[in-house]
């Protein structure tokens, strides 16, 4: 899997890292970020809760 988030979308809301604090986390501005290495998902069952609860749509999850 590969998770990307759209920078310009986030409002910085932190469901995402609230949800999969393993896979995201906040960037010094409070947008969306992932941490480093994570950008595969690291195996984690919540990242497409994360996606979910985003209440912009800002992340998207493709499978390889």
């Amino acid at each position: 899997m590969r998770i990307t988030i759209d920078t310009n979308r986030c409002i910085g809301s932190g469901q995402c890292a609230l949800t999969a604090p393993s896979v995201f986390t906040q960037d010094d501005d409070g947008f969306s970020a992932l941490l480093p290495g994570r950008e595969d998902g690291g195996g984690d069952p919540l990242v497409r809760e994360a996606v979910r609860a985003c209440p912009v749509q800002a992340i998207e999850v493709a499978e390889d």
